[in-house]
């Protein structure tokens, strides 16, 4: 599908050791993540980092709650080489202290803002850093807490037409907290309006496209586990994405946050956002057809295309009365039938084997087409070709095998 991007600003996000990412503008949907270490536990917080950008990760953010926090930034820049956002809650020299370090990005806390001055400080060292700074209005600290008849007031509000009243309140703070970034001549500003009801998530960005022209940071905050939460995320962030609503987004799961990365980088491939650089699998669905155990050999199909770089769309159908159909688009697939499987390449049979050989005679096709790609005798039938280039990160050397050695959290299959 071909989507059309609102315009926005555009903010830039990096420098030359750790890359440099856009946000808005003419740049890609960035995809981001966070960690769930303790940003001090240097070890644990690169090892985490550099899993997650191996998994797709464009930006990584990292919690700095403490001062130890902060101190530890300066060596994890040293050890990954991802642009790294800093996520500062209620003590603005946290922010000051990221700065210094050398972080790419700040996240600020709405509550940050109340107190303007501290706030001032923090702008005034990121204008002169080139860093940008993220403020959201979030569904659940939104609400005001310090004048007791406001929050009387807009409780009420909210009691009338939850819905409604809460997408208006946040955008009227959004508002609010941009003013103080235009009185301080500072423009390098992304915006978030996050919630955990996909219905207010969708009428608040919509809203905010309307009103701003800054580059939108997606989200469904606390959506649950995968399980749950990836249903709640794909209903919001793939509508608003395929509007051309966001500039980048951040699935999140109360999980380990590669499963945020796979499923963000999976919505973006599916709306032609993000070029696959992995294989993508289709299989038909189960029914009273199918002769072989399809389920186990789509698992073992998932585990093998780890060892393919070349993103081949790969078929595997359950029989031989809808399976050619519904593999239209593939560039290899295997159609099983009973003790046997034909198997076709773009189209055109090339091979009927047994049942146990299916797996490795497909797998054998799948190699050979990827090696024709790679030398330019052959085309994928439906995507651009994106070859992953060589490991990135020299401090991994070898690349999955070193992966692998230290134990990194990577997912079999990517795509």
């Amino acid at each position: 599908m071909s989507v059309v991007r609102r315009k926005t600003r555009k903010v830039m996000i990096g420098d030359r050791q750790h890359g440099f990412v856009g946000i808005g503008g003419d740049a890609p949907v960035a995809l981001q993540t966070m960690t769930s270490t303790y940003t001090y536990d240097i070890d644990a917080t690169v090892k985490q980092i550099n899993a997650l950008h191996h998994a797709g990760a464009d930006l990584v953010r990292v919690a700095v709650p403490d001062k130890k926090d902060t101190l530890a930034l300066k060596e994890i820049l040293n050890q990954v080489r991802v642009p790294l956002i800093a996520d500062v809650h209620f003590h603005f020299e946290r922010a000051l202290e990221s700065i210094e370090a050398g972080i790419h990005k700040i996240r600020l806390n709405p509550g940050n803002l109340k107190d303007r001055p501290k706030v001032e400080k923090v702008i005034a060292a990121c204008r002169e850093r080139g860093i940008p700074i993220r403020v959201g209005a979030n569904e659940g600290g939104i609400v005001e807490r310090g004048n007791k008849a406001q929050r009387a007031e807009e409780q009420a509000a909210l009691e009338q037409d939850y819905q409604g009243m809460m997408t208006s309140i946040m955008v009227e703070k959004l508002e609010e907290y941009l003013r103080i970034f235009a009185d301080n001549d500072f423009y390098d500003v992304v915006l978030s309006a996050k919630s955990v009801d996909p219905e207010i998530v969708l009428a608040a960005y919509r809203e905010c496209s309307k009103k701003f022209d800054f580059p939108l940071h997606l989200g469904v905050t606390h959506a649950g586990p995968p399980e749950t939460g990836r249903i709640r995320s794909v209903v919001a962030l793939g509508a608003l994405l395929a509007d051309g609503i966001g500039d980048t987004i951040r699935i999140s799961y109360a999980a380990d946050p590669v499963y945020e990365v796979e499923d963000g980088k999976e919505m973006l491939q599916v709306l032609g956002l993000r070029l696959r650089s992995e294989p993508e699998l289709i299989a038909c669905p189960t029914c009273g057809r199918i002769e072989i155990d399809l389920i186990a050999m789509m698992a073992e199909v998932r585990r093998r295309m780890g060892e393919i770089d070349v993103p081949v769309k790969i078929a595997v159908m359950g029989c031989v009365v809808n399976g050619p159909g519904e593999a239209e688009g593939s560039d290899v697939a295997v159609f099983a039938g009973k003790h046997k499987g034909v198997i076709y390449v773009q189209g055109e049979q090339v091979a009927t084997v047994k049942e146990d050989e299916i797996l490795d005679a497909l797998f054998a096709e799948v190699r050979k087409f990827a090696d024709k790609v790679k030398r330019g005798e052959a085309k994928l039938k439906n995507a651009k070709v994106n070859i992953k280039p060589p490991d990135p990160i020299g401090e991994l050397g070898s690349g999955w095998d070193k992966i692998k050695k230290e134990g990194l959290s990577l997912p079999v299959m990517r795509g």
